[in-house]
């Protein structure tokens, strides 16, 4: 998801004194002292499973005894790394790697939908294009469970987000994302989810309306303006071709090492448009934009064909994303971690804002017909 999610992946910087990154118990070795639960914490965990319990309220000795359970030995050292849709930690084991193990949502994604997402990683790997795989965790498998809870490890690797790209870094990423795209148009993915007006139009709109997060007065316009861009882009969007991508690929999910980009962060890759991953890198049709779009595609171009009539495509992608995007958050609310994370989303102003951006869209689509 975009920057409103902050990425929890290997190379994110991180200061050495922070508070949590402590030594603890190992499993075997008794657990660390309990904390008093927040009254909205408990709460959350009285209306969800047992697994969603276990996730809500993982331990520092939870965390490493599922590590050990993987085959891998640690130090005892674990540090929660920021992450909203997933329980981030880094590891560090004791051969001094470090690894980052994530504990998947319960309730998200199912055990073949995140093995798809697994086998996506390990064939990008395996051709050699710069990305993560999960590591084995001791039986030919990389997904493990404790609790209910699906669980992966990978090692950590060094990079940093770059703010500023040249035309060169700018090619070198659209060639990283060309290759990425050979390799994803390879075979299908019979899990993940398919970008479509119905997973990220229709269905988060219901769940906006249904929860009334929308400000009564808007809320009828807001419908209206949402279905009427879906019905208006239903055909287009359905004639794409399909193919697996990484579904989220905005700059803060390429990190920068000493050898070039590295792609992060594949929890949301789905079957979609190829364009779906190259719209977030190039927002807006100025001239900065346009620039940024042509040298990705030059370099994109050298490892596979684009289709550059779905470039047509980029504005009806991001009203999808902005509806998904609020009903993501509206369905992660009773989360502890989203309401302070997220504390206008209830507000009249974020959903006049996102009123906005949703007639803007319009407007273009109206502009795209008369050219």
């Amino acid at each position: 998801m975009d920057s409103r999610r902050a990425p929890a992946w290997p190379g994110r910087k991180r200061g050495s004194s922070h508070a949590a990154d402590r030594r603890v118990p190992r499993p075997d070795g008794g657990g660390a002292r309990g904390r008093r639960r927040s009254p909205r914490l408990r709460t959350v965990l009285a209306s969800v499973s047992a697994p969603g319990q276990t996730f809500f309220a993982l331990t520092p000795d939870r965390v490493l005894h599922a590590v050990e359970a993987g085959g891998l030995r640690s130090t005892g050292r674990c540090l929660p790394l920021r992450a909203f849709e997933n329980r981030v930690y880094e590891v560090e084991l004791e051969d001094e790697q470090r690894v980052v193990v994530k504990f998947y949502r319960p309730g998200r994604w199912s055990r073949a939908t995140i093995d798809d997402e697994h086998r996506f990683l390990l064939d990008l790997v395996a051709a050699e294009v710069p990305a993560v795989a999960p590591m084995d965790l001791g039986t030919g498998a990389t997904l493990n469970e404790i609790d209910g809870i699906l669980y992966a490890a990978f090692p950590k690797v060094r990079g940093r987000t770059l703010d500023e790209l040249d035309a060169e870094n700018r090619r070198r990423i659209g060639r990283t994302i060309g290759r990425m795209h050979a390799v994803g148009a390879a075979r299908p993915s019979a899990h993940r989810p398919r970008v479509t007006l119905e997973r990220y139009i229709r269905e988060p709109l219901d769940v906006l309306l249904s929860g009334d997060f929308i400000p009564g007065s808007l809320a009828p316009r807001y419908r209206d303006l949402v279905l009427s861009i879906a019905e208006r882009v239903a055909e287009p969007m359905a004639a794409a071709r399909a193919q697996r991508i990484h579904g989220d690929l905005h700059w803060g999910n390429i990190l920068w090492a000493k050898d070039g980009p590295i792609l992060v962060d594949f929890d949301d890759c789905a079957m979609g448009p190829p364009v779906q991953d190259l719209w977030l890198l190039a927002r807006g049709d100025g001239e900065e934009a346009r620039k940024m779009r042509e040298d990705l595609l030059e370099g994109y171009e050298l490892f596979r064909e684009f289709d550059r009539s779905t470039l047509a495509l980029c504005e009806p992608l991001r009203a999808m994303r902005i509806v998904y995007m609020s009903g993501w958050i509206a369905r992660r609310w009773e989360d502890p971690s989203f309401p302070p994370a997220f504390p206008n989303f209830r507000d009249t102003r974020y959903w006049m804002h996102e009123y906005e951006a949703l007639i803007g869209i319009a407007e273009s689509l109206d502009h795209q017909r008369l050219r």
